[in-house]
Parts: structure tokens; C-alpha cells; sequence
């Protein structure tokens, strides 16, 4: 089963710029789709970013021109790079996976996840 570790979150300020990692425990080499997204308090867990096993990615309107998703095979890991952050940015991020050939927005799309790491942005 596959295991999903989230790093990178913290705190920065408005136009600042943070890149998450999610580290799987194993290669997902088999029509897997990957994921991220966030949650802020009080609010329903969104999608962020998507990433197919052919390289085709996916963004919420609002981190289009501001967020990559991105993943090293060879590492195993996906990445969300962040840039221009606004304080409407704030949230829990979580990485997902499933073994789907497309891939949605929708959390219960997704049967792995990581344990989430925080990006708050301060104006």
C-alpha cells in the first residue's frame, strides 16, 4: 500500500514563493494519477493540482500562473512549486494518489493521502 509524506510548508509572507514535496513509499508506475490538494479551516477540502501518468497536468483556476505540479520517477516524489502566495493560499496541503488513468479534483477520487503540510501567507 502505498504511503504518502508531505515537506516543505511553512509560513511567508504575500508574494513569497514555498515548494511542497510528497514522497511515496513506492514507484507509481501504473496509471496513476496524483494530486494535491488543501484545506483551510472551516472550509471543504479542494483540489490544487493534478498530474497523470502521461504528464498531463491539471490546475485550480485559482493557482493557474502561479503553481506547478510537477514529479521526479526517479525519485518518487511530487512537487508543488508555489509562487506569487496570497493569504487566500493559506491551508493544509495534502498530497494524494490513486491508480486511475484521469485524473479529477474531487477528494474521493483518491484513496491515498499524506498527512498534510501547513503554507500559511501573511499579508
Amino acid at each position: 500500500q502505498v504511503q504518502l509524506v508531505e515537506s516543505g510548508g511553512g509560513s511567508v509572507q504575500a508574494g513569497g514563493s514555498l515548494r511542497l514535496s510528497c514522497a511515496a513509499s513506492e514507484y507509481l508506475d501504473s496509471n496513476y494519477c496524483m494530486a494535491w490538494f488543501r484545506q483551510a479551516p472551516g472550509k471543504e477540502r479542494e483540489g490544487v493540482a493534478t498530474i497523470g501518468a502521461d504528464g498531463t497536468t491539471g490546475y485550480a483556476d485559482s493557482v493557474k500562473g502561479r503553481f506547478t505540479i510537477s514529479q521526479d520517477n526517479a525519485k518518487n516524489t511530487l512537487y508543488l512549486q508555489m509562487n506569487s502566495l496570497k493569504p487566500e493560499d493559506t491551508a493544509m496541503y495534502y498530497c494524494a494518489a490513486d491508480p486511475r488513468p484521469f485524473c479529477g479534483m474531487g477528494s474521493y477520487e483518491y484513496n491515498y493521502w499524506g498527512q498534510g503540510t501547513q503554507v500559511t501567507v501573511s499579508s
